[in-house]
């Protein structure tokens, strides 16, 4: 694993479970001294203990929230958390909108805004954001999820032009459908929306776009994540890393 991140901090966010539960795993053993934000604060307990990491229970959608004592010191972001909701336009609860914004592009805005200070002095810092597919392609009924996405690879590329002659990179992922609690709680709304059984909706909705027909693993992200921070990627900056099995080529 990269030795340039040994000692290196890292704060991952939503890193409970699923994408962000594996970046921490895959971080600390590259070396990092692994912090894991997420409102389930005992689920970030289980994950960062074993780990010998911190584990912070926050509400990233909470204007109030502290990101200068969250973010502040942190050599790398990885900016995960995220929610979702399957709705119409039409339909689409506006408060559900406004959480969905606030959780996966305002609060990056605030934490890596946190960080940057502490990374120019030291004239290296890495930001991951965990984009999608959807930063890339929409899909209907994903109203907020695809303009918040949309909105994190623009403010990634913004960090990259402006951070890259400091030491700083800002590079997204952007992978399809990964197999998280996430993806499994969309299956019944995706179901509800499309008018098909649940047991259709990963062949007939989640895997339809992708050539390669199966569900990403968190690892699989992780793994790109961690490549992402390493020397061989320094002059990686203001890219949009797709793992998306083909989707975005179409």
């Amino acid at each position: 694993m990269p030795a340039e991140l040994n000692g290196r901090r890292v704060l991952v966010t939503g890193g409970a479970s699923g994408i962000g539960a594996a970046c921490a795993a895959a971080f600390a053993a590259a070396g990092a001294a692994v912090t894991v934000a997420d409102l389930d604060e005992p689920g970030a307990r289980k994950v960062a203990e074993p780990l010998g990491g911190t584990a912070v229970g926050v509400d990233l959608a909470d204007p109030a929230f502290d990101a200068a004592a969250l973010a502040g010191g942190m050599d790398v972001i990885v900016n995960n958390a995220g929610v979702q909701h399957v709705a119409p336009v039409e339909d689409f609860p506006e408060e559900k909108f406004r959480l969905i914004i606030a959780l996966m592009l305002e609060a990056p805005f605030r934490l890596v805004r946190a960080a940057l200070p502490h990374m120019y002095a030291e004239r290296w810092g890495r930001i991951v954001n965990i984009s999608s597919v959807h930063g890339l392609r929409a899909s209907p009924f994903k109203s907020a999820y695809v303009a918040a996405k949309h909105g994190l690879e623009g403010l990634s590329k913004t960090i990259a032009l402006e951070g890259g002659s400091r030491g700083v990179t800002s590079n997204t992922i952007c992978p399809a459908y990964v197999r998280t609690p996430l993806v499994e709680k969309q299956v019944a709304d995706q179901a509800r929306v499309h008018g098909i059984p649940e047991s259709e909706v990963i062949e007939k909705i989640m895997l339809t776009e992708p050539a390669v027909k199966r569900l990403i693993e968190p690892s699989e992200v992780a793994e790109l994540a961690v490549f992402l921070c390493s020397p061989p990627m320094s002059f990686a900056n203001g890219s949009s890393f797709s793992l998306d099995g083909g989707w975005s080529a179409r």
